[in-house]
């Protein structure tokens, strides 16, 4: 038989199993929903620590202009994690759209690998 203090804690387990559940169902719609186009699916992927005009340029875009205003836009939103670096802040996608189901299309131009 399981002590009280045991009980708790598995009871708190299955209550986080089932939040982290929703949660996730949530996430998933919220990237659909934000990410539409293939560039902006492909910007968010490769945002990982990369500067903005990488980034871009795997994407496709002409300007990094609009990676730094879906960074914000997402982070806003929770979906990316502000990074400290030199000269200033970049953005690191916070979920892997391969975790959730959601197909990350190939970059459009060359970028340094990573």
């Amino acid at each position: 038989m399981l002590n009280k203090e045991d009980r708790i804690i598995e009871l708190l387990e299955e209550i986080l199993k089932w939040t982290r559940f929703q949660g996730m169902q949530r996430v998933k719609e919220v990237l659909l929903d934000v990410l539409k186009t293939d560039k902006e699916k492909i910007a968010y992927h490769y945002s990982d620590g990369r500067g903005s005009v990488e980034v871009a340029r795997l994407a496709g875009f002409k300007s990094h202009t609009p990676i730094l205003e879906n960074w914000k836009k997402w982070a806003r939103l929770g979906l990316m994690e502000p990074i400290r670096v030199r000269g200033g802040t970049r953005y690191k996608r916070a979920f892997s759209l391969p975790d959730f189901g959601i197909e990350v299309p190939r970059p459009k131009g060359g970028g340094k690998k990573k």
